[in-house]
């Protein structure tokens, strides 16, 4: 008792402190003790926050790493930045090969959406420093426009600006964008609420296909363009390598017979990839799902469409794109009836003086060259292939593996092989084709789309060659024998 007395009394005496009582004072250091404890406690937190936001926006504007099976993607670095007169950008750029060596290309970026042209030189609206600003997506996204053969750096340039050029085409829109636009060469950045917007929210009604790769949409952009959104799904990392090769194939490329990239999307684990609306199907549903036939010149304006697609990734790029997915699924139709080549999923790039890649054997049965389905080993011959193929279906009208039909009839291209050596030619069209071709120009067609099916790779034709013999009436026969017998 007397010891709690005096732990009273001494808690009641004053203290030099104002004159304050002991424990008041003791009161007040504990509270202050606390508060500043909070307030450094305050401080980290709201630290870390903008940490966690800074990391978050960072993921936003730039992919992951390239994972290890990435289909090949090099790293490419940007060395230099200078700026041209025409008040674009040129980027230095090092493309780290698989061998070892290294390469420097000089590309523009950053040009305007809405370029004009005045002599020799292009003029821009751009903001050029958005894009040295994001030349980590750029890097990231493994962005390489390759000069045209023999081509000074000046008529590299000039032809950056052309809108029709064929060597190199930095920028790809889908119509009349702001130049407040983040870009750098490869079309429009779309937000996932500009797409939402265009698709109607993803709608069910909106859905034009889907499959292993994901779902695709039709949808209709602000300014009234019709577009193709191909939303990726994030399975164990596919989407974000799907990604990286489809917008590596066909973001730097344009001609007639590709469907066109407008852009994409990269938004949390969203990747998507936005392209121009081809409105009348694709060559499978017109073979295969319609009733009504198309006519043989029809059918020659497609497969000659996709040849000269074909021929214009494997010989007008460097490195050439081997689509590694030719079929009549992936070949879509304008109201022209041109062809669109599309699906750049499984597209592999082949360097200067790799004669092949050796990779995981991936396509659609029937389509597949034997060389590629036996070894993995991989070049443009196997387009080719895959291309013969498709003429003969469009030809004949049937899949190229069919077990409903007999034995001997099962495989497409060996009952073709058949059907012309023993002179049956004219049985092998298509029943539903009201005016069939000549025997001559049916012939023709046939040794060609043989010779692209021949066993051995290195027999087959160049497309650049495939292209001219469908365009040329003086193919020889006189290889014929041989091509049936092998």
């Amino acid at each position: 008792m007397a010891g709690n007395r005096d732990l009273s009394n001494k808690l009641a005496e004053k203290t030099a402190v104002f004159g304050f009582k002991l424990w008041v004072v003791i009161c007040v250091a504990v509270c202050f003790f606390i508060i500043l404890i909070l307030f450094f406690l305050s401080i980290w937190v709201v630290s870390r926050k903008k940490f966690r936001m800074l990391a978050t926006v960072e993921k936003l504007h730039s992919t992951a790493s390239i994972p290890a099976d990435s289909k090949e993607i090099r790293e490419v670095k940007v060395d230099t930045v200078n700026r041209s007169s025409g008040g674009s950008v040129i980027l230095t750029i090092t493309d780290n090969t698989v061998d070892g060596t290294a390469e420097k290309v000089m590309v523009r970026v950053g040009v305007s959406r809405k370029v004009s042209l005045s002599g020799d030189k292009c003029s821009s609206k751009g903001n050029s420093d958005e894009v040295v600003e994001n030349r980590s997506l750029l890097q990231d996204l493994g962005a390489k426009l390759i000069p045209h053969s023999g081509l000074s750096v000046e008529e590299q340039e000039e032809r950056a600006c052309a809108p029709e050029s064929n060597g190199i085409y930095p920028v790809i829109s889908s119509g009349e964008l702001s130049t407040d636009d983040v870009h750098f060469g490869w079309g429009h950045w779309f937000t996932l609420r500009d797409l939402q917007i265009a698709t109607n929210g993803f709608s069910k009604s909106n859905v034009l296909g889907e499959g292993g790769y994901g779902i695709v949409y039709k949808g209709r952009l602000e300014n009234g363009t019709m577009v193709a959104v191909k939303s990726l799904l994030n399975n164990m990392g596919q989407a974000e390598r799907e990604f990286r090769v489809e917008v590596e194939a066909i973001g730097r490329v344009r001609h007639k017979n590709l469907v066109r990239f407008l852009g994409y999307c990269v938004e949390g684990t969203h990747r998507m990839l936005v392209y121009e609306y081809v409105d009348n199907g694709n060559l499978e549903q017109w073979l295969h799902e319609s009733s009504n036939s198309l006519t043989w010149e029809k059918r020659m304006k497609i497969i000659i469409g996709t040849a000269k697609a074909l021929a214009y990734l494997h010989e007008a790029l460097e490195p050439k794109v081997v689509h590694r997915d030719i079929k009549a699924s992936n070949i879509l139709i304008d109201s022209q009836w041109n062809a669109k080549v599309s699906d750049f999923g499984l597209a592999k790039l082949l360097g200067a003086g790799k004669s092949h890649v050796t990779t995981r054997v991936m396509g659609t049965f029937g389509y597949v060259a034997p060389e590629y389905a036996n070894t993995g080993l991989l070049n443009e011959k196997s387009d080719v292939y895959s291309f013969g193929v498709l003429v003969l279906e469009t030809i004949t009208g049937r899949d190229p593996v069919d077990y409903a039909r007999p034995a001997e009839e099962v495989n497409l291209v060996d009952w073709l092989k058949v059907m012309v050596g023993n002179r049956r030619s004219v049985e092998v069209v298509d029943p539903n084709l009201n005016e069939k071709p000549s025997p001559k120009v049916l012939k023709r067609v046939l040794l060609i789309a043989l010779r692209c099916v021949d066993p051995e790779s290195e027999k087959r034709p160049k497309m650049g060659h495939v292209v001219h013999m469908l365009e040329s009436e003086d193919f020889p026969y006189r290889d014929a024998r041989a091509l049936l017998s092998s």
